[in-house]
């Protein structure tokens, strides 16, 4: 059941950040059903990378991971996406929550090691095909580069379009300088400003991305 899963998490084709919150709105606002599946099978990936940090024995891994996705439901139901708070921060409190509560439950709140083999000689590790950890390792990526593309909006306008012409257009900055009708000095100023800008609002980002781990 587990390698099904994992098929399944390697079939999502991850969304643009537009591309969300066109989704988003359509379900808050419009109450879109198959815009909250979307949503719903989306962020996947990001139970799976929950379960997958408590180290639990291969037989509790299914539970596990059903527990987490009523957690995923439950934070897409209540998500405001009016406040611009990224999805995944929002969520992971509630997905961590129900995998605990499902741990408690058991009497099985102590990590069990990744290495410890079953009665067959079999560990959980083995258990994960090769690659599986990519998966998750996809939407922590989204997460950041959704957050870059945050605050790049927050930036002076002037240091927006460079920024983005330099790094998402791939534009140099001399044609930036001629376009803008600015001096290629100015130009490398603003760049370097801008990144400053960047640097010290996903420093603040990435803090708090550690302490939700």
């Amino acid at each position: 059941m587990l390698d099904q899963y994992l098929k399944e998490l390697q079939k999502i084709t991850l969304l643009q950040p537009q591309e969300e919150r066109a989704l988003w709105i359509a379900y808050k606002d419009d109450g879109c059903v198959e815009s909250r599946g979307r949503l719903i099978e989306q962020y996947q990936p990001l139970v799976f990378r929950e379960v997958m940090r408590w180290n639990m024995g291969s037989d509790m891994v299914q539970d596990a991971l059903q527990e987490g996705t009523v957690g995923l439901i439950e934070a897409v139901e209540r998500y405001e996406y009016q406040r611009n708070i990224a999805f995944p921060l929002f969520a992971v409190h509630r997905i961590r929550g129900r995998i605990i509560d499902y741990l408690n439950r058991e009497g099985k709140s102590g990590m069990v090691s990744m290495d410890e083999p079953d009665a067959n000689g079999v560990t959980l590790r083995d258990t994960i095909p090769d690659g599986a950890d990519d998966i998750a390792e996809r939407t922590e990526r989204k997460i950041i580069f959704e957050r870059v593309a945050q605050a790049l909006q927050h930036l002076p306008e002037k240091e927006q379009l460079i920024l983005e012409s330099v790094y998402l257009q791939d534009k140099q900055q001399k044609h930036i300088a001629q376009d803008m009708d600015l001096s290629l000095t100015y130009v490398y100023r603003l760049q370097k400003r801008g990144i400053r800008r960047v640097r010290g609002m996903l420093s603040r980002f990435m803090h708090e991305l550690k302490e939700n781990k």
